[in-house]
């Protein structure tokens, strides 16, 4: 197949390009490369089978020539991590939505002409806000703080994002898959923008504190990229799978503070673990979830998704990386 993925260079999209090149297909990337980077696809570089375009997708006539001839579409392309976000809100929103809905109009085009290409729209486990309960599902309510708290502009853009994409569904049976990532983690990821497992890995290596926000008791779950990657382009290729929002991740919680153990315990024992609070790391406005976990019930029976690495595997794979 010949397929478009928006956002190719980032953490996740660059998996995903070497995951399809590795079946034999064609891939097309867009990328601005605000946030992906150019070493991600550096192995690639004399893949005939590969084609890089370095540009904005906020050009419909760009998405117009791009989406020409593609048999199926990734959209991974997004604002990415807490730390910009609370710096650049209006950055946040803007690289959400409005290239969501251009792709959108144009699958949509594509859709009536009776050639209809599948998408993928990555989302996140940020939509859920601070619902209260233990274990998120699909089906549970959004629930956002306030809109003085930049923080919720991102989950509340790709909110937006999930609600287009199920109108066209709704309305003219696309065929959608929306992903909501749960803390995907794994060799590329940069700490640069607040991504909690590269920043400890890579504080431990050079000997340098471990900085946990707040108490570290907050509860995450961590899946491996390769894991996730795998998880998503099955249910892409899946045909009951579509028209429907699905968890993707791990769902084995682990607190913050025990996390920077099993690192310092894996990648230097002699590294100190230190707390910071939320306003000296992001500023006073920072609100956080104490427990995000999914519940992957949905993604299980759809294509029967396991996860395979531990914490123990990710935590070396990444420092092996580094």
């Amino acid at each position: 197949m010949r397929i478009l993925i928006t956002g190719g260079s980032g953490f996740i999209g660059s998996h995903l390009t070497d995951f399809l090149l590795a079946q034999n297909h064609t891939v097309v990337i867009v990328d601005d490369f605000s946030t992906g980077n150019r070493n991600n696809l550096n192995h690639l570089r004399d893949d005939a089978r590969l084609q890089v375009i370095d540009a904005d997708l906020g050009n419909p006539d760009l998405i117009h020539k791009v989406c020409e001839g593609v048999d199926q579409v990734y959209h991974l392309a997004a604002a990415v991590g807490v730390a910009l976000i609370a710096k650049q809100p209006i950055q946040t929103i803007h690289r959400n939505i409005y290239p969501t809905q251009l792709l959108l109009d144009e699958l949509r085009r594509i859709h009536l002409a009776g050639k209809p290409v599948p998408l993928y729209l990555a989302s996140t486990s940020e939509v859920y806000g601070k619902n209260p309960k233990s274990i998120w599902n699909e089906n549970d309510d959004l629930v956002f703080g306030a809109t003085t708290k930049p923080r919720w502009s991102y989950g509340a853009s790709k909110a937006i994002d999930e609600f287009l994409a199920l109108a066209c569904v709704r309305e003219c049976g696309m065929k959608i898959i929306i992903g909501r990532f749960f803390n995907v983690v794994g060799p590329r990821q940069t700490g640069a923008y607040g991504m909690v497992l590269p920043r400890f890995v890579s504080a431990a290596m050079q000997n340098k504190p471990i900085i946990v926000h707040d108490d570290g008791q907050q509860e995450r779950c961590f899946a491996h990229v390769r894991d996730v990657v795998e998880g998503f382009t099955t249910l892409m290729n899946t045909d009951s799978a579509f028209g429907r929002i699905y968890n993707i991740g791990a769902d084995n919680p682990i607190s913050i503070l025990d996390l920077a153990e099993r690192v310092r315990s894996i990648v230097n024992p002699s590294a100190t673990i230190e707390f910071q609070s939320y306003a000296k790391a992001y500023d006073e406005d920072f609100e956080d979830i104490r427990r995000r976990v999914p519940d992957l019930t949905r993604i299980r029976e759809a294509i029967g998704y396991s996860p395979k690495h531990t914490i123990d595997d990710i935590i070396r794979d990444v420092w092996s990386s580094m």
